[in-house]
């Protein structure tokens, strides 16, 4: 880092007296700079502002700029006519901000630049470092920022969790749903482009379309200053033909550890106002930033009501101006503060080239200069991504880079199940290893993880809420004292020692570690997971079988394994194993001597049939003949835990460990449970399931 980034937060002194109607040049006068004229054409009628002149090697016309306006090519041309202009505004190609920036500053005037500010980190530090040395103001065009939404946004925060009608903030995510089609990216040779004839460009999705949405999630977040950053990433993918990142997700982390996620695409099927969800530990708000509205919704339990606002904003030039005539404090989005934004800028440009979106993945829309590309299902990607606080690539996207795995499970050399290491899981859902992309011998899809109804269910594993007071379900944790579900920072991780597969790919031997979110190991759990194929001599039933043994040791002192049912929640008791299912329609869920959700929920059990016709966003366009359908589960146990069922809310299956009172684990006496699960193609019947689950549970 150069001297100039640990002066970031300083704001430069200002060596002229304030100006009364300060005088303004805007370079570039076509494209966004015709914004800026009508703008330049308010504040004049206002009397706020005197406009001097223009920059333009393309001058657009008096019928555009307005009648007896001088226009140089050059700001050299300007300077040299003797014009000393109190303001500068560079509304120009990325590329060229901070060379024009540079240039501007040494006139001696404040300097207005468009977003970004400029096309590297370096050059920011450049750009930044000069304008403190020449005591000039810069304010950067990131509107959005001078919205008012934004301050009632900070008064939430203000004093904790006090007077705040959704919390303590705990997330903050902003979300983009746009279309850019084919004459969008034929308007300028720079346009979709990340280099240039060796010049950096950085025309992406994440540093230009959809930048306010970025800024104003780092600004609400508290991340301003380059050093308010810590983790940062950025997954980055194209669709269209050019070489630029059009879909992608920003994932980082600010120093005060709140995490922020961007996800966003302008191949969307519509086109939609982008927002920021503002994620409190109380409730939510959604800040639609290009309309200043805010939606507020609080937690129902605390009797508070949704509700909507409606602010002003302060345009960001008339800002600048009533700084420097004094009548204002201070910018609104100066130049220092575009800092934690050049950081995402910077790992966007360093990054590996965006990953190409495959044609046959792709939905084609519209047709010669309108021709733009839609992503199917983006628009639940991006919703599950904010949501999650992750990434494509971890929702199991089928265009997607593949989410960190172990190892698959096989029969015949065919997939049935992938080993996930819950590495890319957020610290909040409880990371840790699981079973994905769970098939049937026919190819449908019967398992999902991270879905936006719940983003802490993780496909098929074991899971519980309460371990001595650790969260390692995920989510937000039921407490007796509360009585009800509240937001806590006790969210623990399962840490993988090591897995064994077998040669043949149909047993899988694990030992992990239950970690608390203090850091210290409060269980050792070996787990054993193998799959057959199922043989059923009858011929009626054609599918596999999982079989799935978990054992729990305390490693020094006991430890209590509990769920929300143990802690108060009626019918609650869910922890342990668990499967969760996609999408269903014409679920059936049935015993041996129950019928339905209502009925099968919290009974004890030999064996219980979960089946309906199954459809996953993770599915490409190639596979949507084989990747939905119908399939059946039979779930059998022999362990008198009783089932815990959804299937009208959303599907799930587990076999609860601690229904209503809470399990303890004694050094020296491990506890242990196995399931074993049918996965079937089609549906079967209440008689095959009764047979099936006897010759196979039976053994359990």
């Amino acid at each position: 880092m150069t001297q100039a980034s640990t002066t970031m937060g300083a704001v430069p002194a200002r060596k002229q007296a304030p100006v009364a109607v300060p005088s303004v040049v805007l370079i570039g006068l076509n494209g966004f700079g015709r914004q800026h004229l009508a703008n330049i054409e308010r504040l004049v009628a206002a009397g706020k502002m005197e406009f001097l002149a223009g920059v333009d090697r393309s001058d657009p016309g008096p019928e555009v700029r307005g009648e007896g306006l001088p226009v140089f090519e050059s700001v050299a041309e300007l300077v040299a006519a003797g014009l000393k202009p109190d303001i500068v505004i560079v509304s120009t190609p990325i590329s060229t901000h901070a060379p024009l920036g540079l240039e501007a500053l040494e006139t001696g005037a404040d300097l207005y630049v468009e977003k970004p500010p400029t096309a590297t980190f370096a050059q920011f530090e450049q750009l930044l470092e000069a304008a403190n040395k020449a005591g000039a103001r810069v304010q950067v065009g990131f509107q959005a920022l001078g919205s008012h939404a934004l301050d009632a946004i900070d008064g939430f925060f203000a004093n904790g969790a006090a007077g705040s009608p959704i919390g303590k903030l705990r997330a903050v995510a902003a979300s983009g749903t746009w279309i850019r089609t084919r004459e969008y990216y034929d308007r300028a040779p720079w346009a979709g482009r990340r280099v240039l004839n060796g010049v950096d460009i950085v025309d992406g999705v994440v540093t230009n379309p959809l930048a306010h949405a970025v800024s104003s999630a780092l600004h609400i977040a508290g991340a301003k200053l380059a050093s308010d950053v810590d983790q940062l990433a950025v997954e980055l993918y194209h669709a269209h033909g050019n070489e630029a990142d059009d879909t992608s997700v920003v994932q980082l982390r600010t120093t005060s550890g709140i995490p922020v996620t961007a996800a966003l695409t302008v191949c969307a099927k519509e086109r939609t106002d982008p927002w920021i969800t503002i994620f409190g530990t109380e409730g939510k708000a959604v800040f639609y930033y290009t309309r200043d509205e805010l939606h507020v919704t609080p937690n129902p339990d605390l009797d508070l009501n949704p509700y909507t606002a409606q602010y002003e904003r302060t345009n960001l030039l008339e800002n600048l101006i009533d700084v420097q005539r004094g009548t204002a404090a201070e910018l609104l989005s100066p130049l220092a503060n575009a800092g934690a934004f050049m950081r995402v800028l910077e790992a966007v440009r360093t990054s590996e080239d965006p990953a190409p979106i495959a044609a046959e993945q792709v939905e084609p829309a519209g047709e010669g200069s309108e021709f733009h590309p839609v992503v199917p299902n983006i628009a639940r990607y991006i919703d599950r991504a904010a949501a999650a606080q992750t990434g494509f690539s971890s929702l199991g996207a089928p265009w997607a880079a593949p989410a960190p795995t172990a190892g698959s499970l096989q029969l015949d050399g065919a997939d049935v199940a992938v080993l996930r290491t819950g590495e890319d899981i957020a610290p909040s859902n409880s990371p840790r290893p699981f079973l994905d992309r769970v098939r049937t011998l026919g190819g449908v899809m019967v398992s999902d993880q991270q879905p936006l109804d719940h983003t802490w269910h993780l496909g098929v594993g074991v899971a519980l809420q309460d371990v001595d007071g650790n969260n390692f379900w995920g989510g937000r944790t039921y407490t007796r004292a509360d009585q009800r579900y509240v937001w806590r920072d006790d969210h623990g991780s399962i840490r993988t020692v090591s897995n064994d597969f077998s040669d043949d790919g149909r047993q899988l031997a694990s030992v992990l570690e239950w970690v608390g979110h203090d850091g210290s190991v409060l269980i050792d759990e070996r787990r054993t997971t193998t799959v057959e194929r199922l043989d059923d001599q009858s011929g009626s039933a054609s599918g596999w079988v999982l079989d799935l043994s978990y054992e729990l040791s305390a490693r020094n002192e006991a430890v209590s394994l509990g769920s929300p049912g143990s802690n108060g929640r009626v019918a609650g008791g869910y922890g342990g194993f668990f499967w969760r299912l996609p999408q269903v329609a014409g679920a059936r869920v049935f015993t041996g001597h129950t019928q339905g959700e209502e009925e099968s929920h919290g009974t004890v059990s030999d064996w219980l049939a979960f089946t309906g016709s199954f459809s996953s966003d993770a599915v490409a366009l190639a596979e949507r003949g084989s990747g939905h359908g119908t399939a059946s589960l039979v779930f059998c146990s022999q362990a008198n835990d009783p089932w815990f069922v959804r299937a009208a809310g959303y599907p799930g299956v587990g076999s609860s460990l601690a229904w209503d009172k809470p399990v303890i684990a004694e050094p020296g006496q491990p506890v242990s449970r196995r399931v074993r699960v049918l996965v079937l193609d089609g549906e079967v019947s209440e008689q095959q399931a009764a047979q099936l689950a006897a010759r196979y549970g039976a053994s359990l």
